[in-house]
């Protein structure tokens, strides 16, 4: 278990290395860590696996870098890539680094994530504005004793996606040409994808995107009183919805196609989240 003292450790080591305080933290999905390459330019990018406790992606995709400096001149903290449920890590190891991206001092969490497309009106390539989710891991990164110093024991969810930052993210949008469709993520423990039959069930429970993480990250970001704004890449339709086999690779060629775009919406956000 990842506890306040391993959090402190975990600080203490990034701040060997800079001296930035960021305000935004951000996590890029699978095939969207393009947007970390600016920052890393001229800040600091420290290797997941040498921070001390900090989980290590397995996954093609997360490159496993955290980055610190400055995006539209908002000092930053970048996760490119994460860890997930399924590569065997509990749910204290996924919310770990959010927990340390709370620490270092960041008030805002922007999440992202690919996900498979289930409402009609999502086509792959398009941007998700998530508004609410559904947990369907069969876990909370909160059970078990609270820590005090990590928030409350019993967080409110019922806003859990920011709607201030919800409508930077649509104006962001506008200003660049398209239309920030809206919808609710279902989180999926993985690694397989889902059947038909689950896709149907998802559609009926009001789940318009489906993918296998944000939600601990989510949750744990509430439980620290950071302002969130999560937002999927739709990389293909779920499974029943289309005639192709879904892959991975299929996901990572979306979310390539799609980089320059999804970058400009957030670096909009960063610049207007003043």
């Amino acid at each position: 278990m990842r506890t306040v003292a391993a959090v402190a450790g975990a600080l203490s080591y990034i701040r060997k290395h800079t001296r930035e305080k960021p305000q935004i933290a951000l996590i890029l999905g699978s095939g969207l860590g393009a947007l970390a390459e600016r920052v890393a330019a001229a800040g600091c990018s420290i290797p997941y696996k040498s921070i001390p406790r900090f989980p290590v992606s397995t996954i093609p995709g997360h490159s496993g870098v955290l980055v610190l400096g400055r995006l539209e001149d908002r000092p930053v903290v970048i996760m490119q890539g994460r860890c997930h449920y399924y590569e065997g890590y509990g749910p204290g190891d996924l919310v770990f680094p959010v927990r340390v991206m709370s620490a270092l001092g960041a008030g805002t969490l922007i999440v992202t994530n690919s996900a498979g497309g289930i409402a009609d009106r999502f086509r792959t390539g398009d941007l998700m504005l998530i508004s609410d989710h559904l947990n369907l891991m069969g876990m909370n990164p909160l059970r078990g004793p609270n820590a005090a110093d990590f928030g409350e024991r019993f967080p409110d969810m019922s806003a859990a996606y920011d709607a201030g930052l919800r409508a930077l993210a649509k104006r962001s949008a506008r200003l660049l040409g398209f239309r920030l469709k809206s919808g609710v993520y279902a989180a999926m423990p993985g690694p397989s994808y889902e059947t038909p039959a689950e896709i149907r069930m998802l559609g009926r429970l009001g789940a318009d995107a489906v993918g296998m993480s944000t939600v601990p990250e989510v949750i744990a970001a509430r439980h620290a009183g950071m302002r969130v704004l999560g937002i999927s890449c739709i990389t293909n339709r779920a499974a029943g919805l289309a005639k192709t086999v879904l892959s991975h690779t299929e996901v990572l060629e979306t979310t390539r196609r799609v980089a320059a775009r999804f970058s400009a919406l957030v670096r909009g956000v960063v610049r207007m989240s003043r």
